[in-house]
């Protein structure tokens, strides 16, 4: 039951007939764990806790920079040099007293994803790095919690509700990662700094539908939108590749522990010159890349792997290799059930 002190605070949201009494206490009662407290961040965090979300996590191993503060309105310049998680916290805590906030004040990774996301019902992506987006995704499906996403690049900013009641994820709407010699960040190309406070409200907004019950979420939707000529775009999102997701999430949940299944660009030369013949090399690029620029091989696209198993012979040495490294060890995390010869992944790729 909320006290009269909680009544008088939110009544202003309590009278609304969508959220009322009930929808409050499930505000109260919700748990949610918030990745990245910076420029998205900070948004959310303060109207997530303006609206009484009860339980709140915030996961950041940075420090407060000079050049956050244009648009990282949580900090001040006496916060300079000062660990963010933990000042957002002690801020959070003043604007709210009512709410239970932990700072984790480390980096998100293999190593800790699923310890930190336990225990918390919807999970909010603030990260600003493919390598993040792609470990809290597939933590949020191993787990089956509610991931509310939201990015921002120069102008222009995404969000989105995945794995919301059956709906798609965020490996539904960019399977992999680019590399990272691709994506340009923050410090390169800029950002405005009122773009993350328009795209984390929005965030804000579909986690409170999603704790009440309430309204339409963008599950299942793509939301774009460009603050320099106020253009919004919505693209529908649907579930590719279900069992694939699945088999690869749970693949990456259980991470390669043995190092010999990497082997460099010169082991694999080395290899070519002394026993070409043991050696089976497929890339795993997309059929386009592969034409564009290969090392020889044979090509089989990442999502198309299963369906050749029978054509892998069982008596060479399997070698995988893609861009980056990162999709040929997927490879192998995928077939590892199912496939008994000897696989390796090609380490950093063919760059």
């Amino acid at each position: 039951m909320l006290g009269n002190v909680k009544l008088k605070r939110y009544s202003r949201q309590i009278i609304l007939p969508e959220i009322g009494l009930l929808g409050q206490e499930k505000l109260t009662n919700a748990k949610v764990l918030m990745i990245g407290a910076g420029g998205l961040g900070c948004p959310v965090l303060q109207y997530l806790v303006a609206a009484g979300v009860g339980t709140i996590g915030i996961v950041d191993d940075d420090v407060i920079d000079i050049s956050n503060l244009h648009r990282q309105i949580l900090y001040t310049t006496a916060d300079i040099g000062k660990p963010k998680a933990c000042i957002a916290k002690h801020k959070l805590e003043l604007l709210n007293p009512h709410i239970n906030i932990t700072a984790y004040n480390e980096r998100f990774t293999t190593s800790n994803a699923q310890n930190i996301c336990n225990g918390y019902d919807l999970v909010i992506d603030g990260s600003d790095n493919f390598e993040t987006r792609y470990l809290v995704n597939d933590t949020c499906v191993a787990l089956n919690q509610v991931l509310v996403f939201g990015s921002i690049f120069k102008f222009e900013g995404h969000i989105s509700v995945f794995n919301y009641q059956d709906g798609p994820n965020y490996r539904d709407v960019f399977p992999e990662a680019p590399s990272s010699n691709e994506v340009p960040n923050c410090a390169e190309v800029g950002v405005l700094g009122v773009l993350p406070g328009i795209i984390g409200m929005y965030m804000a907004n579909e986690a409170i539908k999603v704790i009440c019950g309430i309204g339409k979420t963008l599950s299942g939707k793509f939301m774009s939108i460009n603050a320099l000529d106020n253009t919004t775009s919505i693209f529908k999102v649907t579930k590719q590749q279900e069992e694939f997701t699945k088999t690869l999430v749970a693949a990456i949940a259980e991470p390669i522990s043995n190092e010999n299944y990497e082997i460099t660009i010169d082991e694999l030369n080395a290899w070519l010159q002394q026993t070409p013949d043991e050696i089976y090399l497929v890339d795993v690029r997309e059929g386009y890349e592969f034409e564009d620029y290969n090392i020889g091989g044979i090509n089989i696209p990442l999502y198309e792997l299963k369906e050749h198993i029978e054509s892998l012979p069982h008596d060479k040495k399997l070698i995988f290799c893609c861009h980056t490294g990162q999709r040929s060890k997927m490879a192998i995390q995928l077939l590892k059930p199912i496939y008994k010869g000897k696989m390796y992944s090609l380490k950093n790729g063919i760059v």
